[in-house]
C-alpha cells in the first residue's frame, strides 16, 4: 500500500500532519530505557539538544537500569547539562515547559527559570512558554538532538518518573528529591531518526519560537508537510543513535499527529482525534490502548460502533486504578465511567476489558500508576504520544503524537511484538509465553486471562458506583474542556442581559466591555506598565510610594486595585512575599486576596446575576443550584484549576447562587497553596537565586505541612458550621 493512500490510516492533512521515514525506530517502554537512551544520545551532541515538554525538572535522574551512570558525569539532569556544555562549549541546549497553573505548583521545582536558565552556563536556555489560550496547556514531550534524532511520547523529564519494568513496590529507587517515596510509573516514548525527527524538529522550534516572540514569530509549518519541504538541520557529526539500543523498525514512515486550539488568528489542528476514530473505525481483531485517562465520548461511540460491526473484535483498556485527587474524581474518573457506560450500552461489553497492572506486596492496592498514551490496533497501528483520551487532548492542549503503520510481515511482526512485551511487563510472565496464549485461545482477553490471578497481573478496575450529576458534569468541563475559554465570551455571557436583538444598547456595552479587557490585557503584555508586572520591579514602585506603617495598607490596596485592573494576583502575592517577612506576608496577601475576591463577587453578583439568568435560563438556575449544594468544594476546585483570570472568576461566581460565606470559605481553601508557596518565594527569593540554603528549605517543607492542616481544619469547621445551619432551618 503507498503511503498516504487513501485506503490506509495514516492520511497526510486529515489524520496526521505529514508521513516522514525514519531510518530506525524503537519503542523505549518506561522512563529507565528512555532516560538512558536520551543521556546516551545528548552524550553524542554537538550542537543543540531541544527540550520541549509540559514539565522539565533539574533533579530528574538521567539514568537507564545502571542508575549508576559510567560517563563520569553527574546523574540528575541539570548539573548533567552543566558539566555536558563545560565539555562541549559550542553545544547548545534550549529547554522549554509549559507555563503551568498554580494547581501544580506543589508538584514542580521551585522557580524552574533560576534552576535550569539564570545559574546555568550561557549554552543553555530556559523559557516558561504561556503562549496559549486560557485554560489550556502545552503538553507535547519532544526532544530532539543535533536535529538528527528525536524522541516523542508521554514522558516528561521530570521527577517521580523514573522507573524500571520491573516496577518494583520496594525498589529504594522510587523516591523523589525529599526522599518520598512514589508510586511505580509505567509509560512509553518512541525514538526516531532521519526525515522523522527533522520534522519532529522543525515543530520544537516553531514552539520555541512562539514561546520567544509569539504566534507571529514561529515558522509558518505547512498544513501537510512534506519533510523535503521544511527547512533541513545540517548533518550531524557524529551519529547520536544511542549505542547498543536495537531499533524496533528500519526504514519505516512514520506519521506525526498534532492537537493545537484555535488562538491568537491561528487556526485548530485536530489531527490526534482524527487519528482516534480513524484507528478505531479499521480495527479488525484487537484494540489495545494504555491511557491515563478515558473521557472522550467521541472515541467511546466509535469504539461501541465498531464492536458491532465487527463481531470478533476485542478491546483491552489500561489505566491507572484510582485517580487520586478530588477534582480528577469528580472530572476525570466520572468522565470514564460515562466513557465505559457507553461501552456497556452497547452491548459488546463481553468482548471489552478495563485493566490496570497490579504488583505483589502493595499495601495501597492502588497498582502502578499508568501515564503512558499508547494505542495498538491489531497488528496494523503503533501509536506513542503526549495525547490523553480526554477532550483537553482532542482539542485544548497542544499535543503530539507518533504512528507506524505496518506496510510489511517485519512491520506487522515488530508491532506484534511490542503489544506482547506491554502484556508481558503487566502479567508477569515472558512475551513468547502472551503470544503462545494468544495464538492457542484466539482471543488476546482469552490470553490474560489464562495467567494467574496472583503476583504480577492485570486487574480489573472497579469504578463504584460514585453519582455522576449536574455538579460532576460541570467539574468536568471545567477540568477537561474540548475548546478554548475566550475571555470576551466569558464576559458576554455574564453581563449579556437581554438578547442582543432586543437591545442595541446592551450590544454596544458588551462591545465595549470585550474591548476593555483586551485593552487591559495589552496593557500588562505589551505596554511600558508590562515591567510592573516583574515583582522586584513592583517591590521598587511600592516601596517608593511609602514605608513603614503604610506600606501593609498601600500593599492590601493593590490587591484591592489590582483586581479590578485584572493584574496578575500571582504576581502581587510574590511583591507581598518579597516586601515583608513569612508571617505579615502569608497575612497581607491573604487578606489582600480575600478582600479583592470579595469586591469582585459584589460587582458580580449586582450586576451579572439577573443578566445571567434572563441569558441562560433554566440551565443556569439548576447549575448555580448545584453549585450552592457544595458551594464550598466548588469554588475550591475553581481557585485550584487553571480556568480564567483571578478577577474573572470573582465575577462569575458572584453571578452564580453561591452564598458569600461558601464563596469566601471556598477561596481561602483553594487559594491557600498559592498564596503559601509564592508569599514564601518572595521571601526567600534573593536566597534561592544565589544558592538555597537548608534552613530555607526547611521553612518551604513546614509551610507545606501547615498548609495542609489548615485546608483539613477549614473543611471541616465549614461542613459543621454548614451541619449546624441546616439543622437550625429544620428546627
Amino acid at each position: 500500500m503507498a503511503l498516504g493512500e487513501s485506503g490506509g490510516i495514516l492520511r497526510p492533512g486529515e489524520t496526521v500532519w505529514t508521513i516522514a521515514r525514519a531510518g530506525r525506530a524503537a519503542a523505549l517502554v518506561d522512563a529507565a530505557a528512555t532516560f538512558g537512551a536520551m543521556r546516551a544520545a545528548m552524550l553524542n551532541a554537538r550542537s543543540r539538544i531541544l527540550v520541549v515538554g509540559w514539565d522539565i525538572d533539574s533533579r530528574t535522574p538521567l539514568v537507564g537500569e545502571e542508575w549508576e551512570p559510567a560517563d563520569g558525569l553527574p546523574r540528575e539532569l541539570g548539573p548533567f547539562l552543566r558539566a555536558l556544555v563545560e565539555r562541549r562549549p559550542r553545544l547548545k541546549v534550549d529547554l522549554l515547559l509549559w507555563d503551568y497553573a498554580l494547581l501544580y505548583g506543589l508538584e514542580r521545582e521551585l522557580l524552574p527559570e533560576v534552576k535550569l536558565d539564570w545559574s546555568m552556563p550561557r549554552q543553555i536556555r530556559a523559557r516558561l512558554d504561556d503562549v496559549l489560550p486560557i485554560g489550556a496547556s502545552h503538553h507535547q514531550k519532544i526532544v530532539v538532538v543535533d536535529g538528527a534524532l528525536a524522541f516523542c511520547g508521554g514522558l516528561d523529564l521530570a521527577i517521580r518518573r523514573w522507573d524500571t519494568r520491573a516496577h518494583a513496590i520496594d525498589d529504594t529507587r522510587l523516591r523523589d528529591p525529599d526522599g518520598a517515596p512514589y508510586r511505580p510509573f509505567h509509560d512509553a516514548q518512541m525514538i526516531v531518526d532521519g526525515e522523522a525527527a527533522h520534522a519532529l524538529a522543525a515543530l520544537a522550534e516553531a514552539r520555541w519560537r512562539q514561546a520567544e516572540g509569539g504566534y507571529a514569530a514561529a515558522p509558518k509549518l505547512p498544513k501537510a508537510a512534506a519533510p523535503s519541504r521544511l527547512r533541513r538541520a545540517p548533518p550531524a557529526s557524529v551519529d547520536p543513535w544511542p549505542e547498543g539500543l536495537v531499533p524496533d523498525f528500519r526504514d519505516v514512515a512514520v506519521g506525526i499527529a498534532r492537537t493545537r486550539p484555535d488562538f491568537a488568528g491561528a487556526p485548530a489542528i485536530r489531527e490526534v482525534e482524527a487519528l482516534y476514530l480513524a484507528s478505531v473505525a479499521a480495527a479488525e481483531r484487537t484494540i489495545y490502548v494504555e491511557n491515563q485517562f478515558l473521557t472522550r465520548e467521541s472515541v467511546a461511540r466509535a469504539i461501541a460502533t465498531r464492536l458491532a460491526e465487527v463481531p470478533t473484535l476485542e478491546v483491552v483498556l489500561v489505566g491507572p486504578n484510582v485517580h487520586q485527587s478530588w477534582h480528577e474524581e469528580h472530572s476525570m474518573n466520572a468522565g470514564r465511567r460515562r466513557f465505559m457506560a457507553i461501552l456497556e450500552a452497547s452491548g459488546c461489553a463481553g468482548r471489552v476489558r478495563l485493566l490496570y497492572p497490579a504488583v505483589p506486596d502493595d499495601p495501597t492496592g492502588e497498582g502502578v500508576m499508568v501515564h503512558a498514551k499508547l494505542m495498538i490496533v491489531d497488528d496494523r497501528l503503533l501509536r506513542i504520544g503526549s495525547s490523553n483520551l480526554n477532550n483537553r487532548s482532542m482539542g485544548l492542549d497542544s499535543e503530539c503524537d507518533l504512528a507506524i503503520e505496518a506496510h510489511s510481515e517485519a512491520e506487522r511482526a515488530a508491532i506484534a511484538r511490542i503489544r506482547d512485551g506491554l502484556l508481558a511487563e503487566h502479567a508477569g510472565v515472558s512475551p513468547d509465553e502472551i503470544a503462545d496464549a494468544t495464538a492457542r485461545d484466539g482471543s488476546l482477553l482469552a490470553a490474560i486471562e489464562s495467567f494467574p490471578a496472583r503476583g504480577r497481573r492485570l486487574a480489573p478496575i472497579d469504578l463504584g458506583t460514585a453519582e455522576d450529576g449536574e455538579l460532576a458534569r460541570r467539574i468536568g468541563e471545567i477540568a477537561d474542556p474540548e475548546t478554548p475559554i475566550a475571555t470576551p465570551a466569558f464576559g458576554a455571557e455574564m453581563f449579556a442581559g437581554q438578547p442582543a436583538q432586543r437591545s442595541l444598547l446592551r450590544t454596544g456595552q458588551l462591545v465595549l466591555l470585550a474591548l476593555a479587557i483586551v485593552a487591559i490585557v495589552a496593557l500588562w503584555r505589551f505596554s511600558p506598565a508590562s515591567t510592573l508586572t516583574d515583582p522586584a520591579e513592583l517591590v521598587e514602585w511600592l516601596e517608593a510610594l511609602g514605608t513603614g506603617p503604610f506600606a501593609p495598607l498601600l500593599v492590601v490596596l493593590a490587591f484591592v486595585v489590582g483586581g479590578l485592573l485584572v493584574f496578575p494576583v500571582t504576581v502581587l502575592i510574590t511583591v507581598t512575599g518579597m516586601m515583608f517577612a513569612p508571617v505579615p506576608a502569608i497575612a497581607l496577601a491573604t487578606t489582600g486576596v480575600m478582600l479583592s475576591a470579595a469586591m469582585m463577587y459584589v460587582i458580580g453578583r449586582a450586576v451579572g446575576r439577573g443578566a445571567l439568568e434572563r441569558r441562560m435560563g433554566r440551565r443556569t438556575r439548576a447549575v448555580s443550584k448545584a453549585l450552592a449544594d457544595s458551594g464550598v468544594i466548588a469554588v475550591a476546585a475553581l481557585r485550584m484549576l487553571p480556568v480564567a483570570p483571578f478577577s474573572v472568576v470573582n465575577l462569575v461566581v458572584g453571578a452564580s447562587r453561591i452564598g458569600l460565606f461558601d464563596y469566601l470559605a471556598g477561596t481561602l481553601i483553594g487559594m491557600a497553596p498559592g498564596l503559601v508557596m509564592l508569599t514564601l518565594l518572595g521571601t526567600r527569593l534573593a536566597e534561592v537565586l544565589a544558592s538555597p540554603d537548608p534552613w530555607a528549605l526547611a521553612l518551604l517543607g513546614l509551610a507545606f505541612v501547615a498548609w495542609l492542616a489548615l485546608s483539613v481544619g477549614l473543611q471541616v469547621l465549614v461542613y459543621r458550621i454548614k451541619r449546624k445551619r441546616r439543622a437550625a432551618k429544620g428546627g
